[in-house]
């Protein structure tokens, strides 16, 4: 692995991180000022850079903040920490914005620094191989079990004619799959030509498939080629097929059947050689029952089935796809690929994702334009991902304590209500009667006897974690996840809140 670079002008700060991430295995590489560091970034060799830059944001011929405007352009992918005094908070603020991985407050605690600088260098590491992926990526990614079956299908299809009706949700990718089923096909040279039924009005639908004479109807000034005889030679994809007019399906069955049709006011029949691809998100055997879909159209068209899994039935693909999107996004806007953390990945796998791979690619380009950092953490995913992560904390189900198997700790309290119920008397052998023990603080006065009562041990710290977490977690639902906004409401500080959220496991 390469080294971290330390940039510091204080020896002492240089001298201590260098043996604490030698005790780490991490080796080390240490300067005294950026001009120094900018010397060796342009004589080292590729492989001889670092991995991590730590810096310090003041320091004599030069600061932390121009060394990351320097480095960036250079290296833009290079993970920098950028050290800073409290009283920088402005600067830190200016670090992120200048594309640093984070910033790590003076004075500091040496372990947490170590770890800082530990998941820097993992994710380093793993976006590397994550862009060597990413520079040969195929047309359509997944590994998902459903997903490669597709991919089998679509192998399976590649030397045949035959058509095919493409089922899934909205936004699941289904003309990604028409494009792939055409790219390796034996029509592959030959044009694809796609067109969503449902997005064409009725009126004109007819003259775009099957083209017009001239004079065919008012506007029809020369004569124009439909979609079919574009898609001469090739593929036509025909995507929402369940909303096509009953009337035009009749018409579509023909060419199906012979591959002649008439254009619109013509009298000539014209004949095209096109496979049909199909999709619709709609049950097309429902749309038959309820008179809505020819039967023998329906029959016509599902030779071969593939049905296009929703994103929530992969969502061990979920990881690779927003990399993918991130790169893509970047890419489109001229800016530097942002990388995402594991804690926000796995926010992203809990979410539903109604809106499938859409949605998702949507969500990442919203987080190359919004996303704070150069490293999506939780806290920064958009306002839908975070209610529904809480909605899903606030609805799970207590965990019962293994020291006291019997005894069910009391249901989460939301922060719009009061709980009120009637005094408890609790009697307990050995022990004196609790009165007027009102709505949850009688409740814990009783969790706390019953746990007193089994002889557990660190009853303390079991409940005052618990009260912790339900505490934490109802501010950070009523804030939409903003950590410091949910610090401000509780009345303590932000590295607070943070370290409690680490302590107790919330992440």
């Amino acid at each position: 692995m390469k080294p971290i670079w330390i940039v510091d002008d204080d020896q002492s700060i240089r001298f201590v991180l260098e043996k604490a991430l030698l005790r780490e295995h991490l080796p080390t590489r240490s300067f005294s000022n950026s001009r120094d560091v900018l010397s060796a970034l342009n004589t080292s060799a590729d492989d001889e850079g670092p991995q991590i830059l730590v810096s310090d944001i003041r320091m004599p011929g030069g600061s932390g903040l121009e060394l990351l405007e320097k480095v960036k352009a250079k290296h833009p992918g290079l993970p920098v920490i950028i050290m800073t005094a409290f009283s920088d908070l402005d600067s830190a603020v200016s670090a992120f914005q200048g594309g640093a991985f984070e910033y790590l407050p003076k004075p500091f605690d040496l372990p947490k620094a170590v770890e800082l600088i530990r998941r820097a260098v993992d994710e380093s590491l793993r976006e590397e191989v994550a862009e060597e992926r990413m520079g040969e990526a195929p047309e359509m990614l997944g590994q998902a079990p459903a997903m490669q079956d597709v991919f089998r299908a679509i192998g399976r299809l590649s030397q045949s004619h035959v058509t095919v009706m493409i089922t899934g949700e909205s936004g699941s990718g289904k003309e990604l799959v028409a494009r792939a089923l055409h790219k390796h096909s034996q029509r592959a040279n030959g044009p694809f030509v796609a067109i969503n039924t449902a997005a064409i009005p009725k009126d004109l639908l007819e003259s775009e498939l099957f083209g017009h004479e001239r004079g065919a109807f008012t506007g029809a000034q020369t004569m124009r080629r439909g979609r079919f005889e574009q898609a001469d030679g090739g593929t036509l994809f025909l995507d929402e097929i369940g909303d096509m007019p009953f009337e035009l399906q009749t018409r579509l069955l023909r060419v199906l059947s012979d591959g002649h049709f008439y254009r619109v006011g013509g009298h000539s029949a014209v004949k095209t050689n096109v496979r049909v691809i199909a999709a619709t998100h709609q049950d097309l055997e429902q749309r038959v029952k309820d008179g809505g879909f020819r039967e023998d159209l329906f029959h016509r068209l599902n030779v071969i089935r593939l049905r296009l899994p929703p994103l929530r039935e992969r969502k061990e693909d979920i990881p690779m796809l927003t990399r993918h999107f991130l790169q893509q996004s970047a890419k489109q806007l001229g800016v530097e690929p942002k990388r995402i953390s594991d804690g926000a990945l796995t926010w992203l796998e809990g979410f539903a994702f109604p809106g499938n791979v859409r949605q998702l690619e949507n969500v990442c380009h919203w987080l190359t334009v919004m996303a704070p950092s150069q490293v999506i953490e939780p806290k920064d995913l958009p306002p839908e991902v975070i209610a529904s992560h809480a909605t899903d904390v606030a609805s799970a189900k207590p965990i019962l304590l293994p020291s006291s198997p019997a005894v069910e700790p009391p249901a989460p309290v939301s922060p719009h209500m009061v709980v009120h119920s009637a005094p408890v008397v609790v009697a307990t052998v050995g022990q004196p009667p609790v009165a007027n023990a009102v709505g949850w603080e009688g409740e814990l006065e009783q969790e706390a006897l019953a746990l007193l009562g089994s002889n557990a041990n660190e009853v303390w710290d079991s409940l005052s974690r618990r009260f912790e977490s339900r505490l934490i977690m109802a501010a950070l639902a009523n804030t939409k996840g903003r950590r410091i906004e949910a610090a401000h409401k509780l009345g303590i500080g932000r590295n607070t809140i943070t370290r409690k959220i680490q302590e107790l496991g919330l992440e």
